[in-house]
């Protein structure tokens, strides 16, 4: 099965992040983070540990244009890799983990100030039709990262394509690079 979004924007900051919002609510109360979880993880190793442990996948270096976002799942063929030349980045081993049936994208502000109320608005937001987010089985995921452009209309757009393959045990992320910039080039 394939979900396809268009006009995804990153809210003018070169970041998107992929995960199960509620289950990064639980992680910031286990961990007794502040409300500015951006903060957090940039000012200690808590950024790096949720991304350890499944509980989100940072994307840095996306730039400011309306984004294309697939989300497939395994057994699926990939929409990206049918344009030749046109997959710009291909990363594998990241891991997501899903507790509460649904993962999302999301921007680097949501982290700015990641309250209980400012949460619960959002997850409603993202209720509305063309909002990135899927229903899965919980579970752990291997994830692979597609970015470049793909064609859409008759035209190429800038675009993230995000593979999900189901995995019976947690997945080892520790060899993903979190810093690696996804930065899509328009041709």
């Amino acid at each position: 099965m394939q979900y396809v979004f268009s006009d995804v924007l990153n809210d003018l900051i070169d970041y998107f992040l992929l995960g199960d919002l509620q289950l990064l609510r639980r992680f910031k109360q286990e961990h007794q983070l502040a409300d500015d979880l951006a903060g957090e993880f940039v000012s200690s190793e808590s950024g790096d540990k949720a991304v350890l442990d499944g509980v989100l996948i940072p994307l840095a270096g996306v730039e400011n244009h309306p984004y294309t976002v697939v989300f497939t799942l395994a057994g699926v063929e990939p929409q990206m890799p049918r344009h030749e030349g046109r997959v710009q980045h291909r990363r594998g081993g990241y891991s997501l983990r899903v507790e509460h049936g649904r993962i999302h994208l999301f921007t680097w502000r949501i982290l700015q100030a990641f309250t209980d109320e400012n949460l619960d608005e959002l997850l409603e937001r993202y209720e509305q039709s063309n909002r990135p987010t899927i229903e899965v089985e919980n579970g752990w995921y291997e994830v692979e990262v597609l970015a470049g452009e793909i064609l859409r209309d008759e035209y190429f757009e800038p675009a993230f394509e995000f593979v999900l393959t189901k995995a019976a045990l947690p997945v080892d992320a520790s060899k993903v690079d979190i810093n690696y910039r996804f930065e899509v080039e328009l041709r």
